[in-house]
């Protein structure tokens, strides 16, 4: 760089760099042209010159995020001479810089966190969120760098933003980056271990599953195993055992512990064939996953308008008429009326009244009990299909569970408006048709059949959803929906006797 230039930028002389571009247009496009250099925008980063490194950043806005020689950002090098007011100008330019990695992977991010200034990590987390997602060229997480740093107060303070987060990926990140493993396989968990952290190891199981707590490192060890063989204080050493072993910690060798990793029992999956109903969830699968959101829109909108056709056409079912109404039709005619003539279809004779003729009241029942029947059963056909179809369209979502829960609520007022109608209509009027009755209790059954497909579905949906707050492996997810049915059952048969 020009040592005037470099002058300009260590002064935070302003007038001296328009002096320096006015003799040569094209010296700070020289500067950018170089991978990496040490731009007139580092030096004022670094010196503090807020006006001077905002000047640059408008004539330059590449400099923000070019790394000098020795792999630093502007930002960095603002963060590592403690220049707070410098580095928020930088943030109001472009969060995004929060972001920027320089030497070994490490973001400015990163340098917050081992410096433990809780204040501006909320800041940079609150500005550019994304942030914390970023890793060493060693693999390492933010919470691993907070832990090997021995900054307990911004590692509680990155796990307290973390499960508060409402940001579209905050389950995801809570999912991954608590049991993220770093280069040596080792999680947080394993690093807290090691370095002997209780604070940590009492956050950490708070959150984690018993399969991440005993998650192994490259060397085959879980953090029971570490803790246990490399006791630095013998004191904290017990109590973070005794922790890890409420938890349900295990050692490498203990028997409990399963040998085969996820990713070996996932590698003999994928050397099985397929069966057919694997076939059959991968294409649903795929062709939910990739539908287009208008499209998902639409169809929702058509399966909710059946619903609400199918359950209003349930509050008025087809009536069955009134015999003495059929059966009793006449025409009444005055004794002073003319006589009829000839172009009537009545020959002239001598009478008060004249009965319609109508067809006989048993062959009315049996075509009433019929239609009857195949109305509620096509139309109870049409209103689980569509509920269901609403189901499977909704998005993973948590309040998609909570619209299941609603759909379930629907699911059992329909039960109940199909319950009573049929019982009305079988005590006012004798079915006739023994077809018709069958098929009528074959639609009750069909609907109890749904309602307990419902249930299981929205404890599926709600397990998935708060998986990672209840703390519980697939078996129990498989188990308590099969119990809580069970307990349903019993209850609602107890009350019925």
């Amino acid at each position: 760089m020009d040592e005037r230039m470099m002058e300009a930028a260590q002064t935070g002389d302003i007038n001296l760099l328009y002096e320096l571009i006015l003799n040569d247009p094209y010296v700070l496009q020289r500067i950018d042209d170089v991978p990496f250099f040490h731009t007139p925008l580092h030096v004022a980063a670094s010196a503090g010159h807020i006006e001077f490194m905002m000047e640059m950043v408008n004539l330059k806005p590449s400099f923000a995020r070019k790394l000098n020689q020795a792999g630093f950002s502007p930002l960095h090098l603002a963060l590592q001479n403690n220049r707070t007011l410098g580095v928020l100008q930088l943030l109001k330019f472009d969060n995004g810089l929060v972001r920027v990695k320089g030497r070994e992977g490490f973001t400015p991010l990163h340098h917050v966190i081992q410096t433990g200034d809780v204040d501006l990590l909320i800041k940079f987390l609150t500005v550019c969120p994304k942030a914390i997602e970023d890793v060493t060229v060693r693999n390492e997480t933010v919470f691993h760098l907070a832990v090997k740093s021995d900054m307990f107060e911004a590692f509680q303070v990155l796990v307290g933003w973390l499960i508060r987060s409402r940001h579209v990926s905050a389950q995801r990140w809570e999912n991954e980056l608590l049991s993220w493993a770093d280069i040596d396989g080792n999680t947080v968990l394993h690093i807290a271990a090691i370095r002997n952290r209780p604070r940590v190891v009492k956050v950490l199981l708070g959150h984690l599953r018993r399969d991440q707590i005993n998650a192994k490192n490259l060397e085959g060890l879980t953090a029971l195993d570490i803790q246990s063989q490399y006791p630095w204080n013998e004191r904290q050493a017990d109590r973070i055992i005794d922790m890890l072993s409420k938890a349900g910690g295990l050692s490498a060798s203990s028997p409990s512990l399963p040998n085969t990793s996820s990713n070996s029992m996932y590698i003999k999956s994928l050397k099985d064939k397929m069966s057919w109903i694997q076939k059959w969830e991968t294409r649903a699968g795929r062709g939910i996953k990739f539908m287009p959101h208008e499209m998902r829109n639409a169809f929702l909108v058509v399966t909710v308008l059946i619903i609400t056709t199918t359950f209003e056409a349930s509050l008025n079912p087809p009536n069955k008429p009134d015999d003495s109404s059929s059966m009793k039709n006449q025409v009444c005619l005055s004794q002073d009326q003319p006589p009829l003539n000839s172009h009537t279809f009545w020959h002239k004779t001598d009478f008060n009244t004249a009965s319609i003729p109508s067809p006989p009241a048993m062959d009315v029942s049996k075509k009433d009990d019929r239609i009857y029947s195949l109305f509620w059963f096509y139309n109870t056909l049409t209103f689980w299909a569509a509920l269901f179809l609403t189901a499977i369209l909704l998005p993973s979502h948590l309040f998609s569970s909570l619209i299941l829960l609603i759909l379930l609520s629907f699911g059992i007022s329909f039960i109940n408006l199909f319950t009573v109608s049929s019982w009305s209509w079988e005590h006012s009027y004798e079915f006739s048709k023994k077809g018709a009755h069958i098929l009528l209790g074959i639609t009750f059954i069909f609907n109890i059949v749904s309602i307990f497909i419902l249930v299981f579905l929205v404890a599926s949906r709600l397990f998935f959803d708060f998986f990672p707050v209840l703390n519980i492996n697939k078996t129990y997810f498989i188990l308590l929906p099969l119990i809580v049915y069970a307990i349903v059952l019993f209850a609602g048969t107890s009350l019925l006797l």
